[in-house]
């Protein structure tokens, strides 16, 4: 369940991303490519050491 500010923070940016395509949509299409590129190393950051990869720390089962 979320909380009303939550709640007020996915309406405000619903709100921006509206008017953004509506009123703004050449601008955003000429920031598009700088947005995809930018999105590259941020998934690199914050996306590894999330899969699981297994810890370093098991000990040897013999």
């Amino acid at each position: 369940m979320l909380s009303w500010k939550g709640v007020a923070l996915i309406l405000a940016l619903a709100g921006v991303s509206y008017y953004l395509l509506t009123q703004h949509l050449e601008h955003l299409a000429v920031a598009l490519p700088y947005l995809i590129l930018l999105a590259c190393p941020l998934m690199h950051i914050f996306g590894h050491g999330h899969g699981g990869h297994g810890a370093h720390n098991k000990e040897d089962k013999e």
